[in-house]
């Protein structure tokens, strides 16, 4: 199938549902006492789909893989720090949002790996 808009990109809507999830996630009082542990997951988190978008935009190829490379780093990123986030005293009631958005980072990986 070809894609005219980056909106239309299936990885690109599961990217940013992805970043409003992290969003809503740094609303909880654990997180907003960890600033920048807040900050950097929710730069990655919109890292993620400005990636996609932007190789997309740029219209070769070479240019989308990179972005694309880039952009499933940043997805790496975010499970890293949800991984931290598990095993931090101060998360431990939210076990079940980190293990979703895990998931949905993990997701996004192997969308971007394909």
């Amino acid at each position: 199938m070809k894609y005219s808009r980056f909106e239309d990109l299936p990885v690109w809507q599961a990217a940013s549902d992805l970043a409003v999830s992290v969003f809503a996630f740094g609303e909880n009082t654990a997180l907003r006492r960890h600033r920048s542990l807040r900050d950097q997951i929710e730069r990655a988190a919109l890292s993620v789909s400005n990636n996609v978008a932007e190789g997309f935009e740029r219209g070769t190829t070479p240019e989308l893989l990179t972005f694309l490379y880039i952009a499933r780093g940043s997805a790496g990123e975010i499970r890293s720090m949800l991984c931290v986030m598990e095993r931090m005293a101060a998360f431990g009631d939210l076990k079940s949002e980190i293990s979703n958005l895990k998931s949905l980072a993990e997701q996004i990986s192997r969308q971007l790996r394909g």
